[in-house]
């Protein structure tokens, strides 16, 4: 168990783009810091990504120290700071939840609009919005952003690897879009884990991801898979009562800095 180390740390600034892969990142209380604290919604403000629109895989991030850069294939390039703490507010809708969010504005809302082919807003949820993780799961005064629910999706190399070996067609890991990478254990090995330490920072490993048709999704083109590949496959041997597991929820217990290359000490296991 001592050789595992992480190896991928993904940031989605933005829900349901684009991720930037780094090599270092910072925990705060909802997560890795920026990650997608912005979403676009719809004209009720309900949350919009992939399953709804494919294309918004083609929409990239990069990050500099003062602001993000989003580009998409055909259109100039935009920039947004890495907060905003002034703007319009508004209730959006993310699942279940209603979180109060700022509007980032006209300009940006066009471009966005554009892009898609279809009007949109894109929100930022501020510091004083508080989401909290599911109570089944989580402590009380765990929050997260605008993720599905939890604060990180993590997943292994030779969970992929299995996966691979099963499809026609071998996929890349930013298909799952999970925060964080590891290698160095066996297949779904962290299936089995409740409480792992990556570098100096506790994670509790809280329940296992289910997988929806974003998977379906090539993220290099933004068009679907036309044989449901990789859930057709992964329902033959990842199925429990009506979903597909692949990946691992985890709620970080402290804060700090994460980099490549660190160790794992997993702490308890089922």
């Amino acid at each position: 168990m001592s050789n595992i180390e992480l190896t991928q740390i993904n940031l989605f600034p933005i829900k349901s783009c684009r991720g930037i892969s780094l090599e270092g990142a910072e925990l705060d209380r909802r997560g890795l810091a920026q990650d997608r604290r912005w979403m676009l919604v719809n004209d009720q403000g309900q949350f919009v990504t992939q399953r709804q629109l494919s294309k918004m895989s083609l929409i990239n991030t990069q990050m500099t120290k003062e602001q993000f850069i989003v580009s998409f294939p055909g259109m100039d390039s935009l920039t947004l700071p890495l907060q905003i703490g002034n703007g319009r507010e508004v209730q959006v809708r993310v699942w279940e939840d209603d979180c109060l969010a700022l509007e980032a504005g006209h300009e940006v809302n066009q471009w966005f609009s554009h892009a898609l082919g279809q009007d949109l807003r894109l929100v930022y949820m501020p510091d004083s919005t508080e989401r909290q993780v599911d109570p089944d799961y989580a402590q009380e005064s765990d929050i997260t952003s605008f993720s599905d629910g939890f604060p990180l999706l993590l997943i292994s190399e030779a969970s992929l690897e299995d996966l691979n070996e099963r499809l026609e067609e071998p996929l890349t890991m930013s298909r799952f879009r999970p925060n964080l990478v590891v290698r160095g254990c066996s297949a779904y090995a962290e299936d089995n884990w409740t409480r792992i330490r990556i570098g100096d920072i506790e994670f509790d490993v809280v329940k296992p991801c289910s997988r929806c048709t974003v998977t379906t999704i090539n993220p290099d083109t933004g068009e679907r898979s036309t044989d449901s590949e990789p859930l057709r496959t992964l329902s033959l041997y990842r199925k429990k009562g009506n979903k597909v597991y692949f990946g691992q929820n985890l709620i970080n217990r402290g804060m700090g800095k994460l980099e490549i290359g660190v160790s794992i000490e997993v702490l308890e296991q089922a």
